[in-house]
């Protein structure tokens, strides 16, 4: 009973308990000096303060500049209209492009002529001279007039703020203003596009998904060249903030479809989430023995499903898309097919699935065919088997399970030990291990 329990604990699926322990405090100076955490979390969604002074204040607090070498708050004085406004540039070093900075953003801020303005319009109106004169707005000044950069916007919250600094932009907020203009700088160091390492075509593209999450998603607009691609942002985890794109094609994905993807990503209640595997395990359905979604690190693959219709989900930081749903010939096809005559590819897809039913019946077939109808073997190959059974202290069951498991560990050692030791032991483990030849002359 104590062994049946066991495998329940590290091998079955546990729901999660709704009802937790807890204990509330004894006094109320506990509770007064206990922090609050849904409190702290309202903080963060803040509105942006007037006074910079209260402004730098909070930012030292909440990214502890203190301790955090990386974290940069570049103070200098803004010159417009003869008048002197103190600002502060927040940004993440090592995440930013210094000469964005240094030339679109710092420069044009601090150069001296930047309080030149247009003489206002006059008007004559019976031999009277009126002159126009607008209001000054110094937060459309800057936004329209000042920094010469494309990607810029405005939010007036902490938390937008904080969001954008953490994924490589910088904010700049300027004394008397309950805004912060957010420009997109981003310089961080990333891996180029290279060949696909398991997907591997003859005639195709020779481009994979990488792990920033705009040029993967530059690599699906270059292949479908249409304005119905939708490209959505949303974040998932309440700590690691994930940025993922949910893609389709707008009038060819089924609405619901889209809607079941978008339901299920948007209501997921994690901390984080790192790689596109942990958002699959936790989209699909846990009552199916069967993969219900592709993992892909094609880009062609993935724009040829959604041009059938399908959606494809891309997680900032992992180089492979989620194609969903994925039905059983999916996973029997090749990126490959698609470039060959359809008969030749048909072919290949019969072969495959000759292989996978071969793959799945073969072990069972050997056993039946071996211990309870011998009499469907012909007699010389019947001869044989038993010959070689005669050395072998193990039934065929038992040597059929350690022929599974010595191939399942053959595997592993190739792929998870390092590259210069792992042929070497998968060398070693199919030639000097004589139960091991044995198997595989079985």
């Amino acid at each position: 009973m104590n062994i049946k329990n066991l495998f329940k604990n590290v091998f079955l699926y546990k729901e999660p308990i709704d009802t937790y322990d807890f204990s509330l405090p004894e006094n109320s100076y506990e509770s007064k000096n206990t922090p609050n955490i849904s409190e702290d979390s309202k903080m963060a969604s803040h509105n942006i303060y007037t006074s910079l002074n209260v402004n730098i204040d909070y930012i030292k607090v909440k990214y502890n500049t203190l301790i955090n070498s990386d974290i940069i708050l570049r103070e200098f004085k803004l010159n417009i209209k003869g008048k002197e406004y103190n600002s502060i540039l927040l940004f993440i070093d090592g995440m930013i492009d210094s000469k964005s900075i240094n030339d679109f953003i710092l420069k044009p801020l601090m150069s001296k002529d930047c309080n030149t303005s247009t003489p206002a319009p006059t008007v004559i109106t019976n031999n009277i001279t009126i002159r126009r004169v607008k209001k000054f707005n110094l937060e459309d000044y800057i936004f329209n007039s000042l920094v010469p950069q494309n990607t810029m916007k405005k939010v007036t919250t902490f938390k937008e703020a904080f969001s954008s600094v953490n994924i490589g932009d910088c904010a700049l907020f300027v004394d008397t203003l309950d805004v912060a203009f957010v420009f997109d700088v981003k310089g961080f160091e990333s891996r180029s596009i290279s060949e696909p390492k398991n997907e591997i075509v003859v005639r195709g593209s020779q481009e994979s998904f990488v792990e920033k999450l705009r040029t993967n998603t530059s690599m699906i607009r270059r292949l479908i060249n249409n304005e119905n691609l939708i490209i959505e942002n949303t974040s998932v985890g309440k700590v690691s903030k994930t940025k993922i794109a949910i893609c389709y094609i707008k009038d060819i994905a089924n609405n619901d479809l889209v809607a079941e993807v978008k339901y299920r990503i948007n209501n997921l209640s994690i901390d984080s989430i790192i790689s596109s595997g942990q958002l699959e395990q936790l989209i699909q359905d846990n009552n199916s023995l069967f993969p219900q979604v592709i993992a892909s690190e094609r880009p062609d693959k993935a724009a040829n499903h959604l041009l059938e219709g399908r959606v494809v989900v891309l997680v900032n930081g992992s180089p492979y898309a989620l194609i969903m749903p994925g039905v059983f010939i999916d996973f029997l096809s090749s990126p490959e097919d698609v470039n060959l005559k359809f008969q030749y590819s048909n072919l290949l897809k019969v072969i495959r699935i000759v292989a996978f039913i071969i793959t799945l019946f073969l072990p069972g077939l050997y056993v039946a065919i071996s211990n309870y109808h011998t009499e469907l073997l012909p007699t010389e190959l019947l001869f044989t088997i038993a010959a070689s059974r005669n050395t072998v202290p193990f039934p065929i069951i038992f040597e059929i399970l350690l022929m599974e498991i010595s191939f399942e560990l053959i595997r592993e050692a190739g792929l998870r030990v390092p590259t210069p030791i792992g042929p070497t032991i998968r060398n070693c483990w199919c030639t000097n291990s004589s139960e091991n030849q044995l198997l595989v002359q079985i």
